[in-house]
């Protein structure tokens, strides 16, 4: 149990406007502070927060209170655990009693899986830092990356040994029931059988917005052809992959200060990035984009730029995902990087300087990069040309607001040297 000291102390010192702030891009609004609910989809923040009576309310859902409820709410926290979340945060000294076997295997299922994950993240970065063959192939691999040491501890990397149970065997002696090493995905189990999911693999611990180790990602570094080059942990009821974004923990504080967020597709790239020192960073971890992991960029900016790898294959693959930007109402930027390289490669092999003024000179907005990719195809064909224009009056109907949507059409009529009136013609038939 958590002393009532402790949590007298967590009340008095932490300030809603900062714990909602981590999670939401507040701005001014009198002597209030408003944004979008991130408790449903709006347009229109109806998200108010005010400092004066430290408490929060979400016209949007009707949800209310003070920063311990929105960490419930929002994190689905239980009331302890926001007590030690805003303790951390404030860096409060939590006095509490020591749990019991019987108190710990009361915990529900959910933090069951938080405490497993959390166990697992740990028991991966001792075995890279302090095992023979942890050091001899996960931690050269990310040194080979060019990650420094602060950036391997920063971002949690870590390795899981070769062996066929290595850590399911050491969780099981440390008390994790295999019933929930089974049900986060970590362990497989066949009939009498069990085996490591991330058998030889390096490791990225995914985390929510709050730092809560929710999945991992696991890359192999052997030859195997038969094996996936990635592995992620299947969906659980902690894990959501449609709903996370990788980094997002390590970037929310950063997007909403340039007010710009970075949309990349590995892990790799994210973690190369933060080194180089541009940390407003996420990546959608391989899958397609979701509305929902555009939702938790909204919350954070209007304003995300998409960073594409220079083969063709990989930006038309990656079009059909600005289109559901579009539809959330947000303002979108697109930066390719020359042949053969990709976030990762170019961030290693470039100063801050040279990255930071490559992205402010390359990221162009969505309507002018589609309509450059997409000429060089159609070239002198009418017909492709037709499509082409077809094409982006489709991407620009997903605009929910009017004079944006007004403002695009001008520019493609004069990009692709048409009238207004037949864009406004076509816009009106998808409409």
């Amino acid at each position: 149990m958590i002393s009532r000291t402790t949590i007298d102390q967590v009340f008095e010192t932490a300030r809603v406007e900062e714990v909602i702030g981590d999670f939401v891009q507040l701005k001014k609004s009198g002597s209030n502070f408003k944004g979008l609910s991130p408790f449903s989809d709006e347009r229109t923040p109806s998200f108010m927060v005010s400092p004066v009576k430290q408490i929060w309310k979400d016209f949007s859902s009707g949800k209310g209170g003070n920063a311990v409820t929105f960490l419930m709410e929002h994190e689905h926290f239980s009331y302890p655990e926001a007590i030690k979340y805003l303790a951390k945060k404030y860096n409060i000294e939590i006095e509490e009693t020591e749990q019991t076997d019987e108190q710990k295997q009361q915990a529900d299922e959910r933090e069951s899986m938080y405490l497993i994950t959390e166990f697992a993240s740990n028991y991966f970065q001792d075995i890279l830092n302090n095992t023979d063959q942890g050091k001899a192939i996960g931690l050269s691999y990310f040194k080979e990356r060019g990650f420094t040491e602060e950036t391997i501890k920063a971002f949690a990397l870590g390795y899981s040994l070769d062996q066929w149970q290595a850590f399911t065997d050491e969780a099981l002696k440390q008390g994790y029931k295999l019933e929930y090493l089974e049900k986060t995905g970590l362990t497989i189990v066949k009939e009498d059988k069990r085996f490591d999911r991330f058998k030889g693999r390096v490791m990225f611990p995914i985390r929510s917005m709050s730092g809560r180790v929710l999945g991992f990602g696991g890359r192999i570094l052997s030859n195997d052809k038969k094996a996936a080059k990635y592995v992620n942990s299947p969906e659980s009821d902690i894990y959501h992959k449609s709903k996370v974004l990788y980094g997002i923990y390590h970037a929310k504080k950063s997007i909403a200060k340039e007010n710009n967020c970075y949309l990349v597709e590995g892990y790799t790239d994210v973690i190369q990035f933060h080194q180089k020192g541009v940390k407003n960073v996420v990546a959608s971890s391989g899958t397609a984009l979701t509305p929902e992991q555009i939702r938790l960029i909204n919350r954070l900016t209007p304003n995300i730029t998409v960073l594409f790898d220079g083969d063709a294959a990989g930006i038309r693959a990656s079009l059909r995902g600005i289109d559901l930007i579009l539809e959330q109402g947000m303002n979108v930027k697109v930066c390719t990087f020359p042949e053969g390289e990709d976030p990762d490669s170019f961030a290693k092999q470039n100063t801050l300087e040279e990255l930071v003024l490559y992205l402010e000179e390359n990221a162009k907005d969505f309507i002018e990069f589609k309509a450059s990719l997409l000429m060089d195809e159609a070239a002198s064909d009418p017909i492709m040309k037709a499509d082409l224009i077809r094409d982006m009056v489709v991407s620009i109907s997903k605009i929910p607001d009017r004079i944006k949507k007004e403002i695009y059409v001008q520019e493609c009529a004069k990009i692709m040297d048409i009238s207004e009136a037949v864009l406004f013609s076509t816009l009106a038939q998808i409409g």
